[in-house]
């Protein structure tokens, strides 16, 4: 018998070595690779945790309460995970995301938690959903609670209080590499504030797409990877030094900020589930093509490098991930299906596809 809800198993999620996908200059160093596996949250993905903080964070506070509608902008993850937790909760709630195809799963997976979604035009990016879903909370002040994850500092404290401890104990104390995306910038703001402070030789490497590096100060430029590459700097990476113009070089506990294409991050997530049985969505092929990078160096050698995997693939059936397996399947899988009962037993055959 159990007191639980699904509220209590946001968090503790696996941290897992990989061997077989690493190249070969990764073996030859001798290098550990881990990857925390975010994607067993509830929710399916590393925001569960920064969605259920900002909001029991708001409640005792007093600044969200009963009968309340929760509004949150986003790329997707985090207003699934806020709305899995309104569900959980009794709240209703308001996801902003723009009319974009590859973000179905993330619209109807909301709208199955009971969420309203509200879809902007995609060419006003973050920008434009940031005004709407500010201009909307603001003619409903008193009814409408703005979680607000790009300056909320309940997304980074809580991965400093639960992501980096659990690391921390999960990997035997032993971190030298941190790779994460950056999306909001509360992981790596979080976790690599931890991480260093019990190993300050610890380096943590921010991810974003080689089309989008703004954080050197470079113009955006559209990419497939989602849920990092907003095309403005993270709020909690420029607090980090708030004079420090964004270029080259490291930025506060940030000791450097790579990049993977859009072409990149799609190759190696497909590498990680054909070789390693792990699934995760374009933003984590992102991260683990980054941590091969380091891997390859000659001062990694023999050391341990933490890679999170934000979310699982199955939920991008409609982004470019999936789309050699998606027309396959639609040959395979014709419609309407064969029903003659003269046909050969055998239909399909993958491998001769």
């Amino acid at each position: 018998m159990t007191d639980m809800n699904i509220l209590h198993t946001v968090g503790k999620t696996p941290l897992v070595r990989v061997c077989r996908v690493l190249t070969e200059e990764a073996k030859a160093n001798n290098v550990r690779i881990l990857i925390k596996l975010e994607m067993q949250n509830p929710g399916g993905s590393i925001k569960d945790r920064i969605a259920k903080n900002m909001l029991e964070d708001a409640e005792k506070k007093g600044t969200l309460k009963p009968g309340m509608t929760v509004v949150e902008y986003t790329s997707g993850n985090t207003g699934i995970g806020i709305a899995m937790i309104c569900a959980a909760k009794g709240y209703k709630c308001i996801i902003v995301m723009p009319q974009l195809p590859p973000f179905e799963e993330r619209y109807i997976i909301c709208r199955m938690f009971g969420a309203d979604v509200h879809l902007t035009a995609p060419v006003k990016g973050l920008p434009g959903m940031k005004v709407y879903t500010e201009e909307l909370v603001a003619k409903n002040v008193d009814s409408f609670f703005l979680t607000n994850q790009f300056y909320n500092e309940a997304n980074p404290k809580i991965h400093y209080e639960t992501t980096g401890p659990e690391i921390w104990e999960q990997s035997g104390k032993n971190v030298d590499y941190f790779v994460t995306g950056v999306g909001t910038g509360g992981t790596a703001t979080g976790v690599g504030k931890y991480l260093v402070e019990k190993n300050p030789k610890c380096k943590v490497v921010c991810v974003e797409p080689t089309e989008s590096r703004v954080h050197l100060g470079a113009a955006h430029s559209p990419h497939t990877i989602l849920g990092i590459g907003a095309g403005i700097p993270a709020n909690f990476l420029t607090q980090l030094a708030p004079d420090q113009p964004y270029e080259e070089g490291p930025r506060g506990h940030v000791s450097e900020f790579l990049s993977a294409t859009s072409t990149e991050s799609i190759e190696w997530a497909t590498k990680l589930a054909n070789t390693e049985g792990i699934m995760v969505g374009p933003s984590s092929g992102a991260t683990f093509k980054v941590a091969m990078d380091l891997a390859a160096r000659p001062e990694a050698k023999g050391k341990t490098i933490v890679v999170i995997a934000a979310s699982h693939g199955i939920r991008y059936t409609a982004h470019p991930l999936w789309k050699e397996k998606k027309e396959e399947a639609s040959k395979a899988l014709p419609r309407p299906p064969n029903m003659s009962k003269d046909a050969d037993t055998l239909l399909w055959d993958s491998s001769t596809a």
